[in-house]
């Protein structure tokens, strides 16, 4: 009996979560909620939070292409757009923890 599995079926993206600590001038200038619209625009979920040490924590769940997508953007050192300055992007992948939404701290 075939049940499609070998015939076309559509394997699910890889799902993954993506902890990325942003060294750099990126608190007061708007950098969360840029954050916010790119997750949102990856269909990434998480979170972005504001550390005592001035860093910024990201947290995104999603796909493994749109969360390297979203690494790409924090790492590039000419984004349009971007507000502040990211000197060093620190990085764990780990499997997801199935939060939902996007929210800022």
């Amino acid at each position: 009996m075939d049940n499609g599995e070998s015939r076309g079926a559509a394997r699910q993206p890889e799902q993954v979560r993506l902890t990325a600590w942003v060294h750099g001038h990126v608190q007061g200038v708007g950098f969360r909620w840029w954050m916010y619209t790119q997750a949102m625009e990856r269909g990434l979920a998480g979170s972005a939070t504001n550390l005592v040490d001035g860093r910024v924590c990201v947290v995104a769940e999603g796909d493994a292409e749109s969360c390297q997508s979203l690494l790409h953007i924090l790492k590039r050192p000419d984004v349009d757009g971007r507000p502040g300055t990211v000197s060093t992007v620190v990085e764990l992948w780990s499997e997801p923890k199935g939060v939902h939404g996007f929210i800022t701290r």
